[in-house]
């Protein structure tokens, strides 16, 4: 079909205005945590492979770490077991661990992985137990003074980044389920928001991007913020704006930034191609975090 001159000029500006993004990030390493509702919806799953693609073809290289936190409250269900929560954190023992292994690296690592390969990428999943990608110990929670164990809930220790650049370097999209190995073995399910900030941070990525459920970071009067600086995030938390459930999001985008990540981003996953929305145009979809100068 050829475009009429009313849609190539509605076209043509656009792909002009995303050429010089793709000149300043070309070779950079883009670390994406993939989650909420882009993980469940047909086409946003479509849209989000499609991106990667685009990206690794005009020479970023993307990283995708995953959750998978409804999948594996579904599969609990089948065999009966109810899922527990505290401050946030599945409680995980040993048979829910199974479970969580086969979740988030095999059926929900693999279909992102098919998802890319559908259209035309190359993609490779692992879990931060392959080639001791994420070395990590138990996760020792208290609360009130007292200790609380959730089981096979981890942190991260070290990053060994070697399997990811030989990855990249071999022209793959690397998809990372979070878990993680202990010295002893033992296998722990890690919040993929930390994950992907540790991953970013260990790699000096030009960019940390989160996909959420809600536009971004908003004010008290429910605008959008954006092009912050380290010093106004750290601001809004002190007067309250930043709190609840985004706090763990600003503190991972933080971290990342403060360790050398250019920029963090926390985006709305819920639009058709947010990640290109937000990193090929001058508007974005989402809230850009920076360091400080």
């Amino acid at each position: 079909m050829t475009l009429s001159p009313e849609q190539a000029s509605n076209v043509a500006p656009v792909l002009i205005k995303a050429l010089p993004y793709i000149r300043r990030f070309a070779g950079k390493i883009f670390v994406i945590k993939y989650g909420g509702n882009a993980m469940i919806d047909d086409e946003l799953k479509s849209s989000f492979a499609r991106d990667l693609v685009l990206l690794k073809l005009v020479g970023i290289h993307p990283i995708i770490v995953h959750g998978g936190g409804p999948q594996i409250g579904q599969w609990l269900s089948r065999v009966g077991k109810t899922s527990e929560f505290i401050e946030g954190m599945r409680v995980t023992d040993s048979e829910t661990m199974e479970i969580v292994q086969m979740v988030l690296g095999g059926l929900v690592n693999k279909e992102i992985v098919k998802n890319i390969q559908s259209h035309g990428g190359r993609a490779v999943g692992i879990t931060g137990q392959d080639g001791h990608l994420i070395r990590a110990s138990k996760l020792r929670m208290h609360i009130e003074g007292k200790e609380v164990d959730l089981g096979h809930v981890g942190e991260v220790d070290s990053i060994d980044d070697r399997l990811l650049r030989s990855l990249i370097e071999s022209k793959f999209i690397p998809v990372v389920a979070p878990v993680g190995m202990g010295a002893d073995g033992a296998a722990y399910n890690i919040n993929a928001d930390i994950v992907a900030q540790e991953l970013a941070s260990v790699l000096k990525a030009e960019k940390l991007i989160m996909l959420t459920n809600i536009s971004g970071l908003l004010g008290r009067q429910g605008e959008l913020l954006t092009g912050l600086t380290t010093l106004q995030v750290n601001e809004l938390i002190a007067d309250g704006t930043i709190h609840g459930g985004m706090l763990p999001k600003i503190n991972s985008a933080l971290k990342a930034v403060a360790s050398g990540v250019k920029h963090a981003h926390i985006i709305d996953g819920r639009v058709p191609h947010a990640v290109l929305l937000e990193i090929l145009t001058d508007e974005g979809v989402g809230t850009l975090i920076r360091h400080h100068e």
